[in-house]
């Protein structure tokens, strides 16, 4: 495994992939300006385990909530691709078929219709009352636990240069000073330790508690149920796996069991029985993005693929509006044409 992770033909193929949307990039050109000597020198030190990876540069975004980003250099994000090309398929057969983040042919529309899918199922047919358990986990990529995540990656990789490459990566962050804890948000590679983090989880979920209708996302999780008591009576199983086989925890404000007939928020949407419709989080930003970048037509175009996949045809409709002017319009909640309310 290590052998072919650091092969040449895989740092050349791993750079192809990496370079896709980044060739104006100064970092990137730069390295590129001798790519065959970069990958050479990079190539000698991981196989003479000389290899250490280098400082992160931080900066925050909002997606929607304000997170904090961390850029590795152009040589350790080619190497995460490379490390990503060969573990990822060995791993993704071991994964559950309804964990759908950052996974080749899932993601979150698929996810959206699984969801549908099981509260068809866990109603009857919409003729019983169906019982929803969401969850999410606190400080999700902070919070994972590096012992604990090379354990896990052990008893999966017998190989130890490999085990040496990934500690190499793993111990490269911690998002508390003086601790082994957290991957960073920007790593190919932490997408596929946290899915390899939390697979066990998942497992446990399924097979040991029986939850026949369980959906996760990353951080985000749904369990349905005709019977609420069930839900209840998992809920602690849940917390105490994760607490004490994961170092995780439930964030406090965000646990619910409700009904579906409620309204369930999960993925941006807001799910009903028999339709979906816009977070108003959502929608807000939504509009204040158009409004940013006036109305742009690969904005709008973006916005409409989003919006086809729920009850959104009054909200298609305003933001397709000629008569809109998102540049004139200064405070997007009060525009009439820009209506905010559920569909």
């Amino acid at each position: 495994m290590f052998e072919e992770i650091i092969s040449m033909e895989n740092l050349l193929e791993a750079w192809r992939e990496f370079l896709r949307g980044k060739r104006g990039r100064a970092d990137v050109q730069e390295f590129s300006l001798l790519l065959m000597d970069n990958l050479f020198v990079l190539h000698r030190n991981l196989a003479n385990r000389t290899y250490r990876h280098g400082v992160y540069q931080a900066f925050n975004i909002s997606d929607p909530k304000p997170r904090n980003i961390h850029k590795a250099s152009v040589r350790d994000r080619l190497l995460h691709h490379a490390i990503y090309r060969v573990l990822y398929p060995y791993f993704d057969r071991k994964f559950i078929t309804d964990s759908f983040s950052c996974r080749i042919g899932k993601g979150t529309h698929k996810a959206l219709n699984r969801f549908k899918a099981f509260a068809y199922k866990a109603s009857s047919n919409n003729t019983k009352t169906c019982w929803i358990l969401k969850c999410d986990v606190r400080k999700f990529f902070a919070s994972i636990n590096h012992y604990t995540l090379k354990t896990i990656l052990a008893k999966h990789i017998t190989d130890r240069d490999t085990l040496w490459l990934l500690e190499q990566v793993i111990d490269s962050f911690s998002s508390v000073a003086g601790r082994n804890i957290g991957v960073p948000l920007g790593n190919l590679t932490s997408q596929l330790l946290v899915n390899i983090y939390m697979n066990g989880f998942d497992q446990f979920v399924k097979h040991k508690l029986k939850a026949r209708y369980y959906i996760r996302y990353a951080d985000d999780f749904v369990v349905f149920s005709p019977n609420r008591q069930e839900l209840g009576h998992i809920l602690p199983k849940i917390r105490g796996f994760l607490q004490e086989r994961l170092k995780l925890e439930l964030h406090p404000d965000k646990v619910s069991i409700r009904t579906l007939a409620s309204g369930i928020d999960f993925l941006g949407w807001v799910h009903f029985h028999d339709h979906r419709v816009l977070r108003t989080a959502t929608k807000r930003r939504m509009f204040r993005n158009l409004q940013e970048k006036n109305g742009k037509i690969e904005t709008v175009q973006s916005y409409l693929g989003l919006l086809k996949h729920g009850n959104a045809r009054g909200l298609q409709k305003h933001i397709t509006e000629d008569e809109i002017n998102y540049s004139k319009c200064t405070d997007f909640s009060n525009c009439s044409s820009w209506d905010l309310s559920n569909e």
